[in-house]
């Protein structure tokens, strides 16, 4: 039984759209219950944006906590649709829920002891796509891709976000949010502009950039990141408060909840 779920587990893993683990209720052939996914997190990678050693360790410590039974993860990249570098979901996976204690007591121990390896199992193969579709993510980023579609990219994003039953919908977004696009550019002569809220706010609705998250919490990692030796890299902190301030309303206006805007790093644990 052990070395079938184990050969079966990734069955579906060749489609990022889809889940790419196996069910245990299926590989053991336990009727599953109606239950719904407890957290789902959506991990977005900028691929204009390279993250330092110690940017990429945080990034991997707030995703942890999500391998778990009951969860479900997947995994965007992007950068600008002008460069060919159009967003695209690496991974999808979901984690079967635990048998309730209902169940458990009418199930067989032979078929409990699958079922449980299963979930050892499926916490394993899980992480290993997920480290495998990070590391493809960040090694594919670079500074020297001149646009970045954002807003663009989110609205994607926020369809899959949305369509979620997840009791707890999550975003982990590693960014600058540094918008360079045919809709906005956030930059002025080599260095990040001081933005008027308002109308760039006004200026993402009048081009249908608005979107709709279901009600998500948004996580910001590297938010205004400089660039080693870049000239104007600077981003003094009224530039920065104006960032956050648009990014704050834009996810208020599309239905999600900006809990925190990392600069460049999240000060507290993902949840």
């Amino acid at each position: 039984m052990k070395k079938l779920i184990a050969l079966t587990l990734l069955s579906g893993a060749a489609c990022a759209s889809q889940n790419a683990l196996k069910s245990c209720y299926e590989a053991v052939n336990i009727s599953a219950p109606a239950t719904k996914t407890d957290s789902e997190l959506f991990i977005v990678i900028d691929q204009t944006v390279v993250l330092d050693k110690a940017l990429r360790a945080s990034l991997v410590e707030n995703i942890r906590p999500f391998i778990k039974p009951g969860n479900a993860f997947s995994v965007t990249q992007f950068s600008a649709y002008t460069q060919g570098h159009y967003a695209s979901v690496l991974t999808s996976a979901s984690f079967s829920s635990p048998l309730p204690e209902a169940q458990r007591a009418d199930t067989g121990k032979p078929q409990l002891q699958a079922f449980d390896q299963c979930l050892k199992q499926q916490q394993q193969a899980g992480s290993k796509l997920l480290g495998d579709a990070l590391s493809s993510a960040l090694a594919g980023s670079s500074n020297g891709v001149s646009r970045s579609d954002i807003l663009s990219t989110l609205k994607e994003v926020a369809v899959k976000v949305k369509a979620s039953s997840a009791k707890n919908k999550v975003i982990l977004l590693s960014s600058d949010m540094l918008e360079n696009s045919s809709i906005s550019s956030f930059y002025s002569k080599q260095g990040v502009r001081q933005l008027d809220v308002a109308t760039e706010l006004k200026n993402a609705q009048s081009n249908n950039m608005l979107a709709d998250f279901g009600g998500a919490r948004v996580y910001v990692m590297g938010a205004g990141l400089v660039v080693e030796d870049a000239k104007g890299s600077y981003r003094d902190p009224k530039t920065m408060q104006a960032l956050e301030g648009f990014w704050q309303q834009y996810f208020y206006k599309s239905h999600a909840k900006l809990v925190e805007f990392g600069k460049p790093a999240l000060l507290n644990p993902v949840q």
